[in-house]
């Protein structure tokens, strides 16, 4: 049982995942097993982009004991930027009700799609100390975002730069496969330099991962852990468009590693640079950032996350050594 937590702010975006009042009455009954738990839960609505991250801030400076975001990648990178690198020495934890398109992170963590059942996963939780990554556009700081899962440049960049969204809040994760289909045959896959951890590559891609999970079905950065200091890095040196979609079903069954072009490696600090004046950009857990050049980072023990007691026998062998 989680034990010491009596104060909760669920932090929710109706629009994520086209949720609408069926998500609002099973964030009710949720509500309703925290408190049987202790957990008195009140719920604050996001209506525009940036309301979670300033509802975050404000939850730690009231003395929340518990944010709670039910959403998509979005949201929830929002409410990570509100916890964040807050400066008042009050961390508070953060815990997920899976509520979007693609929810990474609920993947990552084997929470129920169901909301009450995860409420229930997250009542007899445990609170973990993670690091999360830092992403700073060189050219623009004060842009500076962190992120918890995944983010990446070059094509995805563009696709999220490119993306149409009201086609994204129509149809949720169909938007980006619609926008990758159509960058594939427009984007020129153009060369920047990534470097990190004594190793450079000419890269059209590169993929900077805290988890294993990319997005939809796939899996990409398999080295990566959450309870680890460091990124694992995945990078294709291609330009063609046609090798991209070759490699298509090698990403689905899972067999990227070793295949012609593609490299993996870990590291704690990844130097990502134009190689002329071309507009190639970053995006952090799905949402954009900027252009390149970029710095991502490691910052440890930046968050603290309630997570389910389902670890795998590594991850537990990782808590009883820290």
């Amino acid at each position: 049982m989680t034990t010491g937590i009596n104060n909760a702010l669920l932090i929710h975006n109706p629009n994520a995942g086209n949720g609408g009042r069926r998500r609002r009455a099973l964030l009710d009954e949720a509500r309703r097993i925290f408190a049987a738990g202790g957990i008195h839960t009140d719920l604050a609505e996001t209506a525009r982009v940036g309301d979670a991250t300033e509802i975050a801030q404000r939850a730690n400076a009231e003395g929340r004991q518990l944010v709670i975001a039910c959403g998509g990648d979005g949201t929830l990178n929002e409410v990570v930027n509100g916890l964040a690198g807050q400066s008042n020495g009050h961390r508070v934890p953060l815990a997920l009700l899976p509520g979007g398109t693609a929810n990474v992170l609920a993947k990552e963590l084997n929470m129920p799609w169901d909301i009450p059942r995860a409420a229930e996963k997250l009542l007899h939780g445990e609170v973990r100390e993670i690091a999360l990554g830092l992403a700073t556009p060189l050219n623009e700081p004060a842009r500076k975002k962190y992120f918890l899962s995944v983010a990446g440049a070059g094509p995805d960049g563009m696709i999220v730069y490119s993306m149409d969204l009201d086609l994204k809040a129509r149809v949720g994760i169909l938007a980006y496969w619609w926008q990758g289909a159509r960058e594939t045959f427009r984007y020129n896959f153009r060369h920047f330099r990534v470097a990190a951890a004594g190793k450079e590559f000419d890269s059209s891609l590169v993929v900077v991962g805290r988890t294993k999970h990319f997005g939809g079905p796939f899996k990409i950065t398999t080295g990566a852990d959450l309870y680890e200091d460091q990124f694992e890095l995945m990078t294709v040196t291609t330009r063609s468009g046609l090798r991209y979609l070759s490699y298509l079903p090698t990403l689905w069954l899972g067999k990227l590693r070793g295949t012609k072009g593609i490299h993996f490696w870990k590291a704690n600090q990844v130097l990502c640079e134009p190689r002329d004046g071309s507009a190639i950009y970053a995006q952090v857990d799905g949402e954009l950032l900027a252009r390149l050049p970029v710095e991502f980072t490691i910052v440890p023990r930046a968050l603290k996350l309630l997570v389910p007691r389902n670890r795998n026998a590594s991850e537990s062998k990782a808590a009883a050594n820290s």
